[in-house]
């Protein structure tokens, strides 16, 4: 009896081996061949993005764990169009797990132009969300494009599939290519916080669960809390653990609900996403298309946390330091810099992308969109946020502030967070605040209003 032909499978986003469908279905096929392919194709870190030392050290680690199973990653970097049709000799079919993004749908594509004329089928496999995007649909078979109804009916629809167990052993393919491991530069982030690799991922998944979730809901917005952000959206974004399993392993504990509706956010940006691709360049709301804004480049006392603001200030140092920033700071900044400066926020977009560690391009996009004001939400025009009461609210003894921008340390807590309003005006070093708020905030609000007289 002939063998059985080998299955590669292209680990493109979910760098593991846990509730992996595609793999498993491999696996009880026959031989796998298993295929990193690192190019620009992928939406992992391209060589202007951080992160690539992450990925390396990954990939490093799936391979080891591959070999226990007796098999190994082919790691390869190019396009489909170069890179697929040495490796496809004896494959029968090629597998791999489904994403919802514009990159990863002309993956696809670039998979099939390659292996359909060779007679080589192409699957692709659940798993980078709860719910697939056919799932969850409003009533009349539309798109969500508001949260909290798709939240609804996600509830509505039952918990999302049950993991899928890593398989035990992977049969290799009668012979094995040549790997080429990745060739990556340090570049200089302290990634500490986020182990890579699979079982550093669930040890950092389990280790949250255990001591925040249930404290989640109340602390998740206060950057400095040391139990409150659950730092998931690193592995979340290199696939290192899955969605659907970090949703059972939370369900039932106490404090599950805020966490799960947080990882339901984040399927409602990639459902977005994949039902209007264009989101990645062009506002929801199309009337944006003609907003007046003022720049369409980042400043560079943006970028260098010297805004004069502590909180964004904090926040942006945090980010060139570590490659991640708390999400509340994130909203606080993004405002600033696209409500405040009036710069386009697809210039904000395109900066976290080079330097997000967990940047996506749905939770990116959709997230400046919203801030923006020109994305998913029902009344945006009036939210300017204000970072000296955000800052009060949600880092009231300015611990936050403390810890990155040291310039303050000395300041007491009533002044931390507007250090102009110190005896003597702010320490030696730190800018004055950038603009007048004051000023700022009333031209944003008639920029806005030139939508409505337009309408």
């Amino acid at each position: 009896m002939a063998a059985p032909p080998t299955t590669l499978v292209l680990f493109a986003r979910a760098l593991r081996l846990d509730d992996h469908p595609a793999l498993a279905e491999a696996a009880a096929k026959g031989p796998v061949l298993p295929l990193f392919l690192d190019g620009p194709e992928t939406d992992l870190p391209q060589p202007d993005q951080v992160g690539r030392p992450w990925l390396g050290a990954t990939l490093d680690l799936l391979d080891a764990d591959l070999r226990a199973r007796g098999s190994r990653l082919i790691r390869r970097r190019g396009v489909v169009a170069d890179v697929l049709p040495p490796l496809l000799d004896g494959v029968g079919a090629v597998f791999l797990q489904r994403g919802l993004t514009p990159g990863a749908r002309a993956l696809e594509d670039a998979l099939r132009a390659v292996c359909t004329p060779r007679g080589v089928a192409v699957e692709i496999f659940e798993g980078e969300t709860l719910y697939p995007p056919e799932a969850v649909r409003t009533r009349q078979g539309g798109v969500f494009k508001v949260f909290t109804p798709f939240h609804r009916a996600c509830d509505g629809g039952g918990p999302p599939p049950p993991p899928e167990p890593a398989p035990d052993r992977l049969a290799p393919p009668p012979a094995w290519p040549d790997d080429q491991p990745l060739d990556i530069a340090d570049d200089g982030l302290d990634t500490a916080m986020w182990p890579p690799g699979e079982a550093g991922a669930m040890a950092q998944a389990e280790a949250f669960l255990d001591r925040a979730l249930a404290t989640y809901g109340d602390q998740r917005d206060v950057p400095a809390s040391d139990i409150g952000a659950s730092g998931l959206s690193v592995p979340l974004r290199f696939g290192t653990l899955g969605p659907r399993r970090l949703w059972h392993l939370a369900d039932g504990r106490p404090g599950a609900a805020p966490f799960q509706r947080q990882l339901a956010w984040r399927d409602f940006a990639h459902h977005l996403l994949f039902h209007a691709p264009g989101l990645m360049d062009r506002p929801l709301r199309p009337e944006f298309a003609r907003f007046p804004w003022l720049a369409d480049t980042v400043p560079g006392a943006w970028t260098d946390g010297r805004t004069g603001f502590p909180v964004i200030d904090a926040g942006l140092r945090q980010l060139a330091a570590t490659g991640w920033m708390h999400n509340r700071v994130r909203m606080i900044a993004a405002s600033f810099l696209v409500k405040d400066l009036l710069v386009d926020w697809r210039a904000g977009a395109a900066d976290f992308r080079r330097r997000l560690l967990d940047w996506d391009p749905a939770n990116n996009t959709l997230g400046w969109q919203w801030v923006a004001g020109c994305g998913p939400d029902a009344a945006p025009y009036f939210r300017i946020f204000n970072p000296v009461l955000q800052s009060r609210k949600f880092d009231p003894h300015g611990a936050y502030i403390r810890a990155w921008v040291p310039e303050l340390a000395g300041l007491a807590d009533r002044h931390v967070h507007a250090p102009w309003e110190a005896p003597g005006g702010p320490p030696a070093g730190y800018p004055p605040p950038l603009v007048d708020r004051a000023v700022t905030r009333q031209r944003a609000l008639d920029a806005f209003a030139t939508l409505r007289d337009d309408a």
